[in-house]
């Protein structure tokens, strides 16, 4: 009888990308995992399908290999190397003569993956931050052997502990001694007789926890942590994988950041940009005052040295820049106006008659 096919165990297309893939794996696991339904064989038997097909896809040379040759060839000894699956042949080659298995013993944990927002001072700065996850982490009541407490794993009397088992087959080739994961055991090399009621013989529990995370000053927007070990655990005693922490800066209302300098628009009146003015405006921690020369145009920009963003990975800090905004009264009383049309006239400026029909006329707009 022919392997179920691996894209359809996770209901995927072949040509599925890796984000893909890891997408409709959590689905069904989440799914189907054994918390989920206990006292369900059928969902625990589908988890494990389900955690299989992905741990051969998401590997690009198996999934490679997989695409090329299928999971059964010469079913039944019309193949060229008799009967055996396609892993049979490539453990042949590649895994078997001597070699080490390639799964054995307890497995390292998936790695995992959280998204954290942080202010644009964290960015700046660097902050310590506690985030919270929820992963499968050890079982605390067997200390992740998968064991009732008070009992342990037995070795697997097929494999005697090796975690594999060796055949001697003849082919085309010659004598072939083949090496392949232990069916009764897994690869574990032990077997469970009295499961953990807590974590049903996985050694893992979905757990909540608290991690504190040191994110490094200068960071951007889209960054990401690899924290080694703090991801899942894996199955009875494996060690944990990893965890990605995908940094999402919030936006600043005071600042739009261009790598590590700072740009912010300070609006000042006409009057400050033709007479000039001292005016405050603000950096990351405080303020700082600047002078408006007199005669500045809108748009004209200031510079503030070291008041941006911390350099990653180096000393000293990016800039901060001053964005002049010059605004136009809309909205003037006749006193205003009545001096603005003086000024006009002292400067040889044509300006509306009417009085304060001009004004009137830009504020309607």
């Amino acid at each position: 009888m022919p392997s179920p096919d691996l894209y359809e165990i996770l209901g995927v297309d072949r040509s599925a990308t890796q984000e893909e893939l890891k997408r409709a794996y959590r689905n069904l696991a989440r799914q189907h995992h054994p918390d989920a339904n206990p006292d369900d064989p059928a969902s625990e038997a589908r988890f494990k399908d389900v955690s299989q097909a992905y741990e051969i896809l998401s590997d690009p040379e198996r999934r490679a290999n997989y695409d090329r040759f299928g999971a059964d060839v010469g079913a039944g000894g019309g193949g060229p190397f008799g009967a055996g699956s396609v892993q049979d042949i490539f453990d042949m080659f590649f895994g078997g003569m001597g070699h080490a298995p390639t799964r054995r013993g307890p497995q390292p944990g998936p790695d995992a993956e959280i998204a954290v927002e942080i202010t644009l001072d964290e960015a700046a700065f660097g902050a310590s931050k506690e985030i919270t996850v929820t992963l499968p982490l050890r079982c605390s009541t067997c200390q992740g052997s998968g064991s009732a407490p008070g009992t342990s794993p037995v070795t697997c009397d097929e494999c005697n502990g090796a975690g594999e088992v060796r055949r001697v087959r003849n082919s085309i080739l010659g004598q072939m001694v083949t090496a392949t994961v232990c069916p009764r055991c897994g690869g574990f090399g032990t077997r469970i007789e009295s499961a953990c009621t807590e974590c049903r013989g996985d050694g893992r529990t979905q757990t909540t926890t608290t991690l504190t995370i040191q994110i490094p000053a200068g960071v951007e927007d889209g960054s990401t942590m690899r924290l080694a070990d703090r991801g899942p655990a894996g199955p009875r005693g494996g060690s944990n994988g990893r965890l990605f922490v995908h940094l999402r800066v919030a936006a600043d209302e005071r600042f739009e950041r261009s790598g590590d300098d700072l740009h912010h628009e300070a609006h000042i009146a006409f009057t400050q940009a033709a007479l000039g003015a001292t005016i405050e405006v603000p950096t990351l921690r405080e303020s700082v005052v600047i002078d408006v020369v007199p005669g500045s145009a809108n748009g004209t920009v200031h510079r503030v040295r070291h008041e941006g963003v911390t350099h990653l990975h180096g000393r000293g800090r990016g800039d901060l820049y001053v964005h002049l905004v010059v605004d136009v009264p809309t909205d003037l009383d006749e006193t205003s106006a009545t001096l603005l049309r003086e000024l006009a006239d002292h400067r040889g400026e044509a300006v509306t008659a009417e009085s304060g029909g001009f004004f009137r006329r830009r504020a309607k707009r």
